[in-house]
């Protein structure tokens, strides 16, 4: 996936409100533009790091940007951008990269499923029928570690998410619970048990009914993100 128009360099002043960013251009402008973020991007963001971000003309819109890339405090970096993770899976399963899912002969986005009322993130349609894929944007990371962690708060909606999957996979239906890894210098995944210890139970729990995990990185720079390499994930680190 590449940045098109190109990415813009800046430096975080400050991120607050959630949803807003404030950060100073190098000709000393000072912008404030949207934070696509939910999460508490623990450990992806340090005041006075470097960011990226896509210009819109949009005279609709009231910011004129969007935050995309972040300098973490260990100097990596981290697409802080959560809806970039749906369309880098899209791209990479329609490439076949993903090879524990390849060779499907459709594949349908949000779809509704469940007894939660969720909708899965990809439906994808094989000879021996379904496979479900949730798909999880993982950027915490953790000094002195290549490991990284999901989540980066507290998430009942992660783990409803696991809990769906779980039901799918005992009654039958391939289920996939994937990690899109959008943070460099990472060797491997695993359950920030010490942030969300009930996520991390019911992700041990859905792979015990059945559940298949995944996590892939990502390379990553301020022209483009592609997935390109399959990685560990660590139930009980």
């Amino acid at each position: 996936m590449a940045f098109f128009p190109p990415l813009e360099q800046g430096r975080l002043l400050r991120r607050y409100k959630r949803f807003l960013a404030d950060i100073e251009l190098a000709s000393g402008e000072q912008l404030t533009i949207h934070c696509p973020n939910t999460g508490s991007m623990l450990n992806c963001m340090r005041e006075g790091g470097q960011v990226w971000f896509s210009r819109s003309n949009d005279p609709k819109r009231k910011l004129p940007g969007t935050w995309e890339i972040s300098e973490t405090p260990q100097g990596r970096l981290a697409c802080v951008n959560t809806g970039r993770a749906n369309a880098l899976v899209e791209e990479a399963l329609r490439a076949g990269v993903i090879s524990e899912l390849a060779g499907f002969t459709a594949l349908r986005r949000e779809v509704a499923y469940g007894e939660e009322g969720s909708r899965i993130d990809f439906r994808l349609e094989f000879d021996s029928g379904p496979a479900y894929v949730e798909v999880k944007s993982v950027t915490l990371g953790y000094p002195d570690t290549d490991v990284a962690a999901f989540p980066d708060a507290v998430t009942q909606r992660g783990a409803k998410h696991l809990r769906e999957l779980a039901t799918l996979a005992r009654n039958g239906v391939r289920a996939v619970q994937l990690y899109c890894v959008n943070l460099t210098g990472v060797g491997a995944v695993r359950p920030a048990e010490e942030i969300d210890a009930a996520y991390a139970e019911a992700l041990r729990a859905a792979v015990a009914e059945g559940v298949e995990v995944l996590a892939y990185g990502t390379h990553l720079d301020a022209e483009r993100i592609v997935i390109n390499r399959p990685l560990p994930v660590l139930l009980n680190p």
